[in-house]
């Protein structure tokens, strides 16, 4: 067992559901659907016309100048952040920024200011491509932005690994820790592609929901009806730090990240093993580098996407690897998918139901598949949680578990 303890001191976030984590937190609890119907010109042509689109606008946070130089993942994640950097009393704290690091992953980048540069591109020649369009479209951008604002200097990571991103970015985070090359690591996902092309292509492959009359009922995670995950946009940030160095300069710990494990099926590109073998390893790796015991599992924040093949999948492994008693909830039934995003803001809300002592419903769980868990639907459970287990995976075969534990 590793001996040293990583903890987590501060949370940020902006979502389908609010502007910060104090709105998407009540969001959830309340069993808000964040997911509409997409009103813009382009979205008309489009077999799916529903997305999980941000609450609030970043240009209510960060002023139209700067907003010119930011890819629109890249802002998202820096108002995540700061919001994380505030919560965990960081601001002018006198932090050694040599001691500090930054994880922070995308699933797929900055493909907003790539398809809109190369449409000025096409429309009025190269001389009107943006300066800025580089910085803006690289996949460490938002990475990179964290880190230059925060002045880390130990260190700025970009993980990608689809739906996994947000999750695998904070397990290296955990890992910078315990390596001892950082006491705080600003780690989490971004995702922002609410646009016609990534819509375009995940129809195509048949793997979103096609409920355009009914948006907020279109996520349905392990529903019998369920037809495909829906779009969402949104970044999560936590501040993870040694546990000594957060309880000297006397940091609030919401939770302890106690243990990770990460696997890769091995078996196709974008179907998860039928079994959910990978899923089981990675479950099974994390209860041993956390020293849990599977029965100190007592709630799963899943994956959960609300796709035909996934849901089950993970049901098997779950069963697999932890057994029957836990309580699991599906959050993206309320956000939607937040792709690199999904594994940060479904930590954030693992995190604060141990806290809270409170599991958010999953919605839209009305005729549930045979063989399923116990599953808090429709409303909030209260259950006091010791230890909590939140997966995610991603096309490719990435599969990522991380526990987190009462501090």
């Amino acid at each position: 067992m590793p001996t040293t303890d990583v903890v987590v001191t501060g949370l940020g976030a902006t979502t389908p559901l609010g502007g910060d984590v104090a709105a998407t937190w009540d969001a959830m609890l309340a069993g808000r659907s964040g997911v509409s119907a997409l009103t813009q010109e382009w979205a008309a042509q489009l077999p799916v016309r529903i997305a999980a689109q941000l609450a609030v606008e970043p240009s209510e946070k960060i002023d139209r100048v700067k907003m010119r130089r930011l890819d629109r993942s890249e802002a998202i994640a820096l108002i995540a952040a700061h919001e994380a950097w505030a919560d965990a009393g960081l601001v002018d704290a006198g932090l050694d920024t040599e001691r500090l690091a930054v994880s922070i992953g995308s699933g797929i980048g900055g493909a907003q200011t790539l398809l809109a540069q190369d449409d000025i591109l096409e429309a009025s020649g190269p001389r009107k491509v943006s300066p800025h369009t580089v910085p803006m479209l690289m996949p460490n951008g938002p990475a990179a932005w964290v880190g230059l604002e925060l002045g880390a200097k130990a260190g700025v990571h970009s993980v990608a690994s689809a739906c996994a991103t947000g999750a695998e970015a904070i397990s290296l985070g955990l890992d910078i820790i315990r390596s001892g090359r950082a006491d705080v690591v600003v780690a989490g996902g971004t995702e922002a592609v609410v646009h016609q092309l990534p819509i375009a292509g995940f129809a195509s492959m048949r793997a979103m929901s096609v409920r355009n009359d009914e948006p907020e009922k279109a996520s349905r995670p392990w529903d019998k009806a369920r037809d495909g995950f829906v779009l969402g946009e949104g970044a999560g940030i936590v501040v993870l730090e040694r546990a000594d160095h957060a309880i000297a300069r006397g940091a609030r710990i919401y939770a302890r990240l106690a243990g990770a494990g990460i696997t890769s099926d091995g078996y196709d590109i974008v179907q998860p093993h039928p079994e959910g073998l990978g899923a089981t390893r990675a479950i099974a790796k994390a209860l041993a580098d956390a020293g849990v015991a599977k029965t100190d599992i007592v709630h799963v924040n899943a994956h959960a996407t609300s796709t035909p093949v996934g849901d089950m999948a993970e049901i098997a492994s779950l069963r697999a690897a932890v057994g029957d008693h836990p309580v699991l909830t599906g959050t993206k039934s309320m956000t939607g998918h937040l792709l690199g995003a999904a594994g940060a803001v479904e930590s954030i809300a693992t995190i604060l139901a141990i806290r809270d002592g409170v599991i958010p419903p999953t919605i839209n769980l009305d005729d549930p598949e045979d063989g399923l868990l116990d599953v808090a639907a429709h409303k909030a459970r209260h259950l006091e949680i010791p230890a909590a287990l939140n997966n995610s995976f991603g096309f490719g075969g990435h599969n990522v578990a991380l526990i987190f534990t009462r501090p």
